[in-house]
């Protein structure tokens, strides 16, 4: 599905919601294109099933047509094809058809319990808010005719369309949302540098902060593109939210991953729902700067090896929790705000001082500004390892430190993104530095961009773990501006802004005086 009609279904879907909150439509948007794509690939598997009944040459060759119809609503025909099962009353053609009429919302919701009660793998999942959807009336209508317009047919072209418009309204949502989008969504490039650095090729994959499970989606996009099979890495996840608890199991569901996501959702620190799990991989995105985390109630938790957590900031609690989840030979990738790297307030440098000290820290990455839906705070990556031999060579002892800060674009007026060429730009260095085979580039440090340091000038450094202290200044080649050319540009652009500013003043002057405002509170 290309961009452009993307961006015309999100302009439709956008324009049908009215008054009614981000928040609470994206999770109307979303559960209809699920309820759409599971009848498209319910209908496909019907006619595949149809053709091989028919088909002399098939080996479910029936030699009796008057068999067929009672068997394409045989159960089992569906599910062996890992396609999920959809009653006639919760098929997309009935929704359609009955999308004006005045209880539409509760036919939906009763669609949906159906599908929940013939699909073990759906219990408990699916989010059933139509009947109370705060949408004008006739809107739920409009938005049904619209959803139908997406075609998932085509069994090879299916998920990968479905993913597409998935994560693009994801995004979409998270823009709209603005602050409280980014607290379920990952930019999708900011994953992809996690992903591309960690190369989950198989195992045990886990975020303890799973959002709309992002991470787990492009993980299994990396392993299958380098050559792995469907389900070479197995799925654990926690997510503290119900609505986002049950869009992360749809997220997974509709592109037939196994997954592990608890039995509930649940506050990772106080009901961890993988506490003997040791991942191979973890890649987390924990919200920024949590102070009310109920960390005075973990004081001698045995997953603060380094040190205990201050009680009014969760940064140091979220590392301690993935090292203590990572198999000895694990690694992580995990999304943290600046102050995390330089931070001494509360016992954070005291263990950020014993992680550096006890090798746990292997890369540093210093991203720009703008790529966050949810937060203008700065933020870092910190890659993190239990054993730095593994994979490539030595780096006992020996630090990674990246400069990302002038990498990416702008994609809107307030959102930057990387693009495929920046990732690359990152992965490598990484792979190259580890030695670990996954690129053929030899490692050199980067004046401006990246370095590899010893423990002993990070302990020079008061164990902060600011990129920009280590990797130093780019080398810049002859700057034909000089300096004072530059205060003359500069200077000239100051004047032409403040004659704007004084016109504007006057202006405003102008328009007040025509509405008999006094000047002089104006001027106050």
């Amino acid at each position: 599905m290309n961009q452009d009609l993307q961006k015309t279904l999100w302009a439709a879907a956008d324009k049908l919601r009215s008054n009614m909150e981000a928040a609470e439509y994206k999770h109307v948007v979303l559960g209809l294109i699920f309820l759409k794509y599971i009848s498209d690939a319910f209908g496909e598997r019907k006619e595949e099933l149809r053709a091989a009944f028919a088909d002399p040459k098939h080996d479910l060759y029936l030699g009796d047509d008057s068999q067929i119809p009672s068997l394409l609503e045989d159960r089992a025909y569906y599910t062996m094809a890992n396609v999920f099962w959809v009653p006639e009353s919760a098929r997309w053609e009935t929704i359609r058809n009955q999308a004006k009429q005045p209880d539409i919302g509760k036919r939906i919701d009763d669609a949906l319990i159906v599908i929940e009660q013939d699909n073990a793998r759906l219990k408990g999942i699916l989010d059933k808010r139509f009947a109370r959807a705060q949408l004008a009336d006739g809107k739920l209508g409009e938005l049904i005719d619209l959803v139908s317009s997406i075609g998932f047919g085509g069994k090879d072209k299916a998920k990968d369309v479905l993913g597409q418009v998935y994560e693009y309204f994801l995004g979409q949502f998270a823009s709209a949302e603005g602050k409280k989008g980014g607290q379920f969504y990952t930019p999708a490039s900011v994953v992809k540098v996690l992903v591309e650095v960690l190369s989950p090729h198989r195992g045990k994959v886990y975020d303890p902060c799973c959002g709309s499970g992002g991470m787990f989606v492009q993980s299994e996009k990396f392993m299958e593109s380098h050559g792995g099979k469907f389900g070479d890495i197995s799925i654990y996840g926690q997510e503290a939210n119900p609505t986002t608890w049950r869009l992360v199991a749809m997220n997974l569901a509709i592109r037939g991953m196994d997954f592990n996501l608890g039995k509930e959702p649940a506050d990772t620190f106080h009901r961890d729902q993988h506490p003997d799990l040791r991942a191979d991989y973890v890649l987390a995105n924990p919200p920024f700067n949590i102070s009310d985390w109920g960390g005075d109630k973990l004081a001698s938790d045995p997953r603060w090896v380094y040190g205990t957590p201050p009680t009014g900031n969760a940064n140091y609690g979220w590392l301690q929790h993935i090292l203590w989840h990572l198999k000895p030979t694990g690694t992580a990738g995990v999304v943290l705000a600046n102050g995390s790297m330089s931070s001494n307030t509360n016992n954070e440098g005291a263990i950020r001082k014993a992680m550096v000290e006890g090798d746990a820290v292997e890369v540093m990455v210093a991203l720009p500004p703008q790529l966050f839906f949810n937060t203008p705070i700065p933020a870092c990556l910190w890659f993190l390892a239990k054993d730095k031999t593994k994979g490539g060579r030595n780096r006992k002892g020996e630090f990674l430190f990246i400069d990302a800060r002038k990498l990416g674009r702008m994609e809107t007026r307030v959102n930057r993104v990387f693009d495929d060429a920046d990732i690359d730009k990152i992965a490598r260095t990484v792979h190259a530095w580890r030695q670990d085979g996954e690129t053929d580039a030899t490692y050199a440090d980067e004046a401006g961009f990246c370095r590899a340091v010893k423990l002993d000038e990070i302990r020079e450094h008061g164990y902060v773990l600011t990129s920009g202290r280590y990797v130093g200044t780019e080398e810049v080649e002859d700057d034909d501006e000089a300096f004072s050319e530059k205060m003359v540009m500069l200077t000239a652009k100051l004047a032409e802004q403040m004659k704007k500013g004084n016109e504007l003043d006057g202006l405003i002057r102008e328009k007040l005086a025509k509405l008999g405002f006094p000047l002089e509170l104006y001027n106050d």
